[in-house]
């Protein structure tokens, strides 16, 4: 599964703009190279306090709901400003998208496992376990 086009789609289709732009605001928003570093991205919701939220995503569960606010923390204010910018559209749809795609991206990647491979095999899962430690 390419997580990374699958971000793509579900956010141009919530924008309405066209996949290359979408992808690379995603790239500096929440990528590593041609993927999503989803386990930086877990790793900050728990910096930020919100790791219960960004847990409800994992596995198969009901997802929990992610505010405007709470984004805007985690992924930072200024990141939010340059990437709606540079989708021509203002922050609060940019905002109204990621929190309708991120938790399913989430939800998509950790399902049946496969959230290993996202954040980098074993070694990438250490490492993000280290951060909450």
């Amino acid at each position: 599964m390419d997580i990374m086009k699958l971000a793509q789609g579900m956010l141009a289709q919530k924008l309405g703009g066209n996949n290359a732009a979408v992808g690379a605001v995603l790239n500096n928003l929440i990528g590593q190279g041609d993927s999503m570093d989803l386990g930086g991205l877990v790793s900050g919701f728990q910096e930020k306090g919100l790791g219960d939220v960004a847990s409800s995503w994992l596995g198969d569960g009901e997802n929990a709901p992610v505010s405007a606010d709470q984004l805007k923390d985690v992924l930072g204010g200024e990141q939010i400003a340059q990437a709606a910018s540079q989708l021509g559209t203002d922050e609060g749809s940019l905002l109204s998208g990621l929190q309708d795609a991120l938790p399913q991206l989430v939800d998509k990647a950790s399902s049946g496992g496969s959230l290993l491979d996202s954040v980098g095999g074993i070694g990438g899962l250490a490492g993000m376990a280290k951060k909450f430690l």
